[in-house]
């Protein structure tokens, strides 16, 4: 085989390597339609509410405000639009998660000018999400020093009494 078609396979087994780690979601969600094609910003669908750590995800009835008319034949945003109707939140799987020891705040990050794709990469590029930055200490370490910010552990860190 040719060297010239490399890049091409890797980024084809990459590509089903990311969609084979995604986990299973309540229901059918394109980041690439909502965040790419349609431009949403991601805070539309994660808000952050105060104190800032975490962003969340939006209760159903807030998807309803364009699904009443977008889609309505669609079996997935019949339930969607059950769940809105019912008051009841969708089991969305986080992709990414914090470990409890590291103190970090998203909205810190967003305020000193971090975008989502530096920590979780091409989402407007992606129909299912799945893990494809890892989220490690040696990797914030690699972005603190970039854009020099603390490397102190007491940083992120709590430190022992």
């Amino acid at each position: 085989m040719s060297l010239r078609f490399l890049p091409l396979l890797l980024c084809a087994l990459s590509a089903s390597v990311w969609g084979a780690d995604a986990p299973a979601q309540p229901l059918p969600f394109s980041h690439k339609v909502h965040a790419g094609t349609m431009k949403l910003a991601c805070k539309m669908c994660h808000p952050n509410p105060d104190p800032g750590e975490t962003m969340t995800f939006v209760a159903p009835a807030k998807c309803m405000d364009c699904h009443s008319s977008i889609k309505t034949e669609s079996p997935a945003i019949q339930r969607l639009a059950a769940a809105a109707k019912s008051g009841t939140p969708l089991p969305w799987v986080r992709v990414y998660a914090i470990p409890t020891f590291v103190d970090f705040s998203h909205r810190s990050h967003l305020e000193k000018g971090n975008t989502c794709q530096e920590c979780h990469g091409p989402v407007a590029e992606r129909d299912q999400l799945a893990k494809e930055v890892d989220l490690n200490m040696a990797g914030c370490m690699n972005c603190h020093r970039t854009k020099k910010a603390s490397l102190e552990c007491s940083y992120c860190h709590e430190q022992p009494k």
